[in-house]
């Protein structure tokens, strides 16, 4: 299935377009860097800042790098556009409609969400709105269906994506594209699933014990799965083993992070990204937390909004961040997996 997009202006938004052309000046900062072990030393230098790129959108998500343009592009959800941002260019349109592209939407979040790059290069995204998973035709701005049912019964709203270098997808589905999430009468999957997508095309139901499966990522030797639940009653990421066959062990809990949520920390897990040493970047309460690959909480990015996923961009050594109607970055001292 084919599903024809094109590229338009949002009303209201040329102005902030032009507002937000990046620039030789020096960018706003904000936030600070929280730091409970002096390992994360190591990972984030005294004096990084993080730096507000652009704002003024609805909800941002889903950041990617293009090596191969030097670019980012990420998602607004809720605008249902995919964004440019490059440095010395600015913000551009990228993408609209990056998702739903109907007329009688029945869902609640019309746009992309995670987007990554295969291995040709080519955009893949989990396209929310329309419920499936679908690769990006930037030539002629179409998109091709790779995933958009199990077992005969359709999505619920695929919501972050990762490729093993194999070509296996991993992807979550949660159902916060729908309208009335779980309760919604176009949810027909019973349950809230992780998937493989193997490179023929066979897709693989991986756990469907999760409430809310949200952020996924893997570990640099692909022997982790990672897996961010946004569960208001019980938030947390898992970690399972990556079996030969590229199904999943058993999962265990990687960290809890009740204890923020008492203390007030604004947020909940979701999408994040891992570096070459293994160290994992995860956005959650209070901002992006680091951990070390055994779990253990090293400091938290503080960004003062609830913040939704990161991406390792320019020479792999910058933290891209989308947080609520903003976009972020910061220097790091390390290099994000595949640079």
């Amino acid at each position: 299935m084919r599903v024809r997009s094109w590229l338009t202006l949002i009303p209201g938004l040329a102005a902030a377009l032009v507002s937000q052309r990046a620039s030789a000046q020096a960018f706003p900062v904000q936030g600070s860097i929280e730091r409970l072990d002096p390992a994360i030393n190591a990972l984030i230098p005294q004096g990084a800042q993080v730096e507000k790129l652009a704002d003024g959108f609805a909800w941002t998500e889903g950041p990617v790098w293009r090596k191969s343009g030097g670019y980012l592009l990420f998602s607004d959800i809720p605008r249902n556009t995919i964004y440019k941002w490059q440095q010395g260019a600015g913000l551009s349109m990228f993408m609209r409609p990056a998702g739903y592209s109907g007329a009688t939407p029945s869902g609640r979040e019309l746009g992309s969400n995670g987007l990554v790059f295969d291995a040709q290069d080519v955009l893949v995204m989990a396209d929310h709105g329309n419920r499936q998973i679908a690769r990006v035709i930037d030539s002629n701005a179409t998109k091709i269906t790779l995933a958009d049912r199990y077992e005969g019964k359709r999505l619920n709203s695929p919501n972050d994506l990762v490729y093993r270098s194999n070509g296996d997808l991993y992807f979550t589905d949660p159902p916060y594209g729908l309208q009335g999430i779980n309760a919604s009468p176009a949810k027909e999957q019973s349950f809230n699933g992780v998937f493989r997508l193997s490179p023929d095309g066979r897709l693989t139901l991986l756990t469907k014990d999760l409430t809310y499966p949200n952020g996924i990522a893997l570990s640099p030797d692909e022997k982790t799965l990672y897996v961010a639940i946004s569960d208001g009653n019980r938030p947390l990421w898992m970690a399972y083993d990556v079996l030969a066959d590229g199904n999943v062990g058993a999962g265990r809990v990687f960290f809890d992070p009740a204890a923020l949520v008492k203390a007030g920390k604004t947020g909940a897990p979701d999408g994040m990204k891992v570096d070459a040493n293994g160290n994992l970047f995860a956005t959650g309460p209070g901002g992006i937390l680091v951990f070390t690959p055994q779990g253990k909480h090293l400091g938290t990015i503080v960004t003062g909004e609830r913040t939704a996923n990161v991406a390792f961009g320019d020479d792999g050594s910058t933290l891209y961040i989308t947080a609520d109607h903003t976009l972020l970055r910061i220097r790091l001292s390390t290099k994000g997996k595949g640079f």
